[in-house]
């Protein structure tokens, strides 16, 4: 039911954000507590503007981590999705604590339907957002490469 509401809301969020290239709420979080965001990053803080505009959205309203990437990382795998937010992501600088409504079923909060929430910015920085060192190249695995990798897992019995 969750990933149905994804993808059915998926063009309106882009109706309304058309820098989002995907979106996805794990059902792990219960559909409400993490928001990962891919996003065509066109300027600084471009990342915060998203999260605080589908903060604006509807129930969207009721997610408690909204976490924003570059247009190239899936956020459907959950293994890219932790290596952005490993790698791209300083906490003193790219996190946001705000408080809002928040689900009445979430137990977590001190007040039923109100709480803290967390934006993070896990994208590629520039220095117009006060990056000051070089950001490294993102290296790529051959996706030939990848394929006898795994085929050679399997025979080697490694799952």
């Amino acid at each position: 039911m969750g990933w149905a509401t994804e993808r059915i809301f998926l063009p309106l969020i882009k109706f309304n954000l058309p820098e989002v290239v995907d979106y996805h709420l794990p059902a792990e979080g219960g559909f409400h507590n993490f928001c990962f965001v891919s996003i065509k990053k066109r300027f600084p803080g471009h990342a915060y503007k998203v999260a605080y505009a589908l903060l604006g959205l509807g129930l969207m309203s009721l997610e408690k981590h909204i976490v924003v990437f570059d247009d190239w990382i899936n956020v459907h795998d959950i293994g890219e999705v932790l290596w952005a937010w490993g790698n791209n992501v300083d906490p003193v600088r790219d996190v946001q604590i705000l408080k809002g409504p928040i689900d009445v079923l979430d137990h977590a909060t001190n007040e039923v339907g109100f709480g803290g929430k967390m934006v993070v910015d896990a994208t590629t920085k520039w220095k117009e957002e006060g990056y000051t060192r070089e950001w490294p190249e993102v290296i790529r695995m051959d996706e030939e490469v990848k394929r006898k990798i795994d085929d050679l897992w399997g025979r080697l019995g490694i799952e």
